[in-house]
């Protein structure tokens, strides 16, 4: 009996202190939206991250590589992609550049926004900003206008003292779009978005339903309505110049006969 008691109290104090390493020990939950950010990027166009609009996506890299992600933009948006280069200690100033390529690997030119940066050799980081063009739902086939589809994000080194090549660097980079209407709407359409081998698609996938065309990042509204508020601002145009064109006409017609003119004339 005493063996038995002896043996039972040493368990239970086995059991109380495994109780906490075992507590300490199971998973976390996490409540991040970015947690399910990519946490590596592209090396080219086909290998890049594919990120949502709003999340913070992270890499790690060497200078001297070529960063890529890509992402979707809509019919009325202005994207606006942020990236934060995190610089080792290095021998010199480095140059850093953030471009944007649409679907057909058509490089886009930004607004407004530093898309290129030199960062002095004592500067722990680098901060980049590309504002895109207003996606249009439309555009003719020698213009260069952002379309409906994915864009790419390229960042990479275009200057630095050769014993800083190689060195370990950290990237950040975010998207967030604004919807624009008003002067910036475009009326039209746009069939299909404009991504990678989407003229080659089988008749098979053609002939299917629209997610097996716009299945690109798992969403679609991709085409563009042809209804915008530009209809809207029309017809105030041309209520206001009905009135315009009624009161001019009042002012310049005046009173009637003149009363130098005789009456039988």
């Amino acid at each position: 009996m005493r063996i038995t008691r002896v043996l039972g109290a040493a368990l239970l104090a086995l059991g109380l202190a495994a109780g906490p390493a075992a507590a300490d020990s199971s998973p976390s939950p996490s409540a991040s939206a970015d947690d399910d950010a990519p946490t590596q990027a592209g090396t080219s166009f086909r290998t890049a991250a594919e990120i949502e609009q709003g999340e913070r996506a992270t890499a790690s890299g060497s200078t001297g590589d070529y960063l890529y992600w890509s992402f979707p933009a809509d019919t009325g948006q202005r994207p606006t992609i942020k990236a934060t280069v995190k610089l080792p200690a290095r021998h010199g100033a480095e140059t850093w550049q953030l471009d944007v390529y649409d679907g057909l690997r058509r490089r886009q030119a930004c607004q407004y926004g530093a898309q290129s940066r030199t960062a002095a050799p004592d500067a722990g980081s680098v901060e980049l900003a590309c504002v895109l063009r207003t996606v249009r739902g439309w555009s003719e086939p020698w213009a260069n206008d952002p379309l409906p589809g994915t864009y790419y994000i390229r960042l990479t080194v275009v200057d630095l003292a050769a014993f800083d090549l190689g060195q370990p660097v950290g990237a950040e980079v975010r998207v967030d779009s604004k919807d624009i209407g008003g002067a910036a709407a475009v009326d039209g359409s746009l069939g299909k978005p404009l991504v990678p081998g989407i003229a080659v698609k089988s008749a098979e996938e053609k002939e299917g339903s629209k997610e097996a065309v716009l299945s690109s990042f798992g969403r679609d509204g991709w085409s563009s309505g042809w209804w915008s508020d530009r209809w809207v601002w029309t017809g105030i145009g041309g209520v206001l110049a009905a009135l315009a064109g009624i009161g001019g006409y009042a002012l310049t017609r005046g009173s009637g006969r003149p009363s130098r003119v005789p009456p039988g004339a």
